[in-house]
């Protein structure tokens, strides 16, 4: 088992080579358009997961996830060697390519915050001209039925 530190920093290296081989080496059209946000490998150094993001989300470039994850999928061997070449480890890990949930997860709890800020406001605005159901302020004096009785 290796340390958490080098996992981490072997993580962070294949992102970088994946990420930079996709940019250069790999010729691949529907590759164009994928970003990769993240890369976790697991404590003994043998496999390795590789997060990445699609681009393009207005209708006349609608990502082709499909074409993509089979891009990724047919790459994989040469970007494990890649991988393996420019780490220098004993054992390349093998590279699994998963779709990155975050954009389309920030996107949802955006909507969510718009959809608060508009209810908020409504409140504001329907409490601006509410007034209270007894007294101002039923604390500030004794009340004069008190007072009468004693």
């Amino acid at each position: 088992m290796a340390d958490q530190a080098r996992a981490r920093r072997l993580a962070k290296r294949i992102a970088q080579i994946v990420a930079s081989a996709l940019e250069h080496e790999v010729k691949d059209p529907r590759l164009a358009r994928v970003t990769i946000t993240d890369a976790r490998v697991t404590p003994d150094l043998h496999d390795a997961t590789v997060y990445y993001t699609v681009l393009g989300d207005n209708l006349e470039s609608a990502p082709d996830h499909a074409g993509v994850t089979a891009a990724l999928t047919s790459a994989t061997g040469v970007l494990r060697t890649m991988v393996g070449q420019q780490t220098g480890v004993r054992f390349t890990p093998t590279l699994a390519f998963v779709a990155d949930t975050v954009p389309t997860d920030s996107k949802r709890i955006e909507e969510l915050l718009a959809k608060a800020r508009e209810s908020d406001a409504e409140v504001a605005q329907l409490a601006s001209g509410a007034q209270p159901a007894g007294e101002a302020d039923p604390y500030k004096a004794p009340r004069e039925e008190e007072s009468d009785s004693e």
